[in-house]
């Protein structure tokens, strides 16, 4: 990852997240955008039919936000609502993940 570093927050419910922004020129957006994608294709891969709220029972979940900003810079944020087994995987494959 070039740009999405990703923070680890473990909640007391079991609930695992994990949250990257990145804000850049619009030349870079479609990068930022590809980095995204690239960890959502593979929770998808790794965890079929396993998305949605983890607090009921999914695997995982996430939210993928983009937004104008000043000056031209665009802010894109991906959060990610974990299980333990799915945190687990995340961690193993994504392992500059700052806690």
């Amino acid at each position: 990852m070039r740009y999405l570093i990703f923070d680890f927050s473990d909640g007391d419910d079991g609930i695992a997240s994990f949250e990257a922004m990145a804000s850049t020129r619009a030349d870079e957006h479609a990068a930022v955008l590809a980095e995204a994608q690239q960890v959502l294709d593979w929770a998808h891969r790794r965890f079929p039919n396993r998305h949605g709220p983890v607090e009921e029972g999914h695997a995982w979940d996430h939210e993928l936000l983009t937004q104008q900003e000043e000056g031209g810079w665009l802010t894109v944020t991906l959060t990610l609502s974990a299980s333990t087994e799915f945190a687990d995987a995340f961690l193993a494959v994504y392992a500059d993940v700052d806690d």
